[in-house]
């Protein structure tokens, strides 16, 4: 039989992740493309031969997703599969229409169909949206673990944005490792906080490949996911991190809603700066959605490393990219902190902005006064450094993970803004993790 002619709709992470276990192999399936979104410069690439398997000599296109009707038509397709995160669901079912219309089935896969089992614990950690602060939630359940004397290694969601069959299987144990890598603003950003806390992090392309690694110096295995995606490996606790700054979101965004819906756990983070009503909500949903799920209440306990100098002053907020990209956030915390410091102004860096970082501005138009750390490659960190040097501030914080002083110069004092979960009594994590803690 003529086998079934698929187009993979993605971003660079799940897409690649699906075909591995789901489409690689398979004679009855030939994909023909993955598209790409999200990310800049993923289109234009290829999935390479060797990663690809039988079938694929020449590796697997990867097209601009905006042409969705013409590739459809040209490459004569059967089937669209939907396989990126962080989308709203009506925006899921734009591109559906889009696919029906031109003649191919949709179909979205479900986490039983792609999910991976490991010899060792799993903890899962996931997001309903990006920027809900499922990074300093696993550095939390690290801390918990290896205070317990385990052995801990996180398994990082894929963001593979350099050359694909180098990256295949990624270890990261030191600062050094990240350069070996040439790793971009938004990698360093994840693996970095874990590596200064002494956890060695994995990431890459083939999942199995990389579970195998993992698995074989840890007790227990992090699942640290990406955006609000599902997770990649079967774990025994699936906790899932909300935002009361962005409540109702919780049910809006695909696959976050899948996300609160497994949990065995919720954490309702920020509750120190959101509205108490907000936190309210939250709880009513979740028990309406989830009514077995645990739920931890807890701050992002947000840090300085100075003492004095932003009061009255005029401040440059540098915020993490995808959080106010396609996680919709308009602040961060270096504006949180500058705020509670008493800095006099937040400098709007939108008139100055140049290259790359001026069409992310172009893209997100509703973006508050700060500067989004977009940096997938050197041409973005290039625009990143040009747009800094332009804003005509007093001070700048810096509310990223990765500290951007080793990366870019800055013409005025820059000083950084970090964050830490701190749970809120009981329930805390401690019990939540008590399975596997021994």
């Amino acid at each position: 039989m003529k086998p079934t002619r698929v187009l993979i709709l993605g971003a660079a992470g799940r897409d690649f992740h699906n075909f591995n276990t789901c489409f690689r192999g398979r004679p009855e399936v030939q994909v023909m493309a993955f598209t790409a979104t999200q990310i800049p410069d993923i289109a234009g690439r290829r999935y390479p031969a060797e990663l690809a398997g039988e079938g694929y000599p020449e590796g697997i296109q990867i097209l601009d997703e905006q042409d969705l009707e013409q590739h459809i038509r040209d490459l004569e397709i059967d089937e669209v599969v939907f396989a990126y995160s962080d989308i709203s669901h009506e925006h899921v079912m734009h591109l559906a229409s889009r696919a029906l219309a031109a003649g191919a089935d949709f179909r979205l896969l479900g986490p039983e169909r792609t999910l991976l089992s490991a010899s060792v614990p799993v903890v899962s950690i996931c997001a309903v949206r990006t920027g809900c602060g499922k990074s300093q939630t696993s550095r939390r359940v690290c801390e918990i673990l290896r205070e317990a004397g385990k052995r801990v290694v996180v398994v990082r969601h894929p963001m593979p944005y350099g050359d694909l069959a180098r990256q295949t299987v990624q270890r990261f144990a030191t600062i050094e490792d990240l350069k070996s890598h040439d790793c971009t603003v938004e990698e360093m950003e994840e693996y970095e906080p874990h590596i200064t806390c002494g956890t060695v992090v994995y990431a890459g392309v083939d999942y199995q490949a990389i579970l195998r690694r993992a698995e074989a110096e840890a007790d227990v295995v992090i699942w640290d996911g990406g955006n609000n995606d599902l997770p990649f490996f079967r774990a025994d606790i699936e906790i899932v991190v909300v935002d009361p700054h962005r409540t109702g979101h919780e049910l809006c965004y695909h696959p976050g809603e899948a996300n609160l819906r497994r949990a065995d756990c919720v954490v309702i983070n920020k509750v120190d700066s959101a509205a108490p009503e907000n936190v309210k909500r939250l709880r009513e949903t979740i028990r309406e959605v989830n009514p077995g799920a645990t739920i931890v209440e807890a701050d992002s306990l947000i840090s300085l490393d100075t003492d004095n100098g932003i009061a009255g002053k005029r401040v440059l907020a540098i915020e993490d990219g995808p959080t106010l990209t396609h996680g919709g956030m308009k602040y961060g915390a270096a504006s949180v902190a500058a705020n509670r410091q008493g800095a006099s102004e937040l400098v709007d860096p939108r008139d100055v902005a140049v290259g790359k970082v001026a069409e992310t501005f172009s893209q997100y138009p509703d973006l508050g006064p700060v500067l989004p750390a977009v940096g997938y490659g050197a041409e973005q960190i290039a625009d990143l450094e040009a747009t800094i040097q332009r804003v005509d501030c007093d001070v700048i914080l810096i509310g990223t993970p990765v500290d951007l002083r080793r990366l870019v110069r800055f013409p005025r004092p820059a000083h950084r803004v970090s964050y830490n979960l701190v749970e809120r009594g009981e329930p805390s994590l401690t019990s939540v993790l008590k399975p596997v803690l021994g």
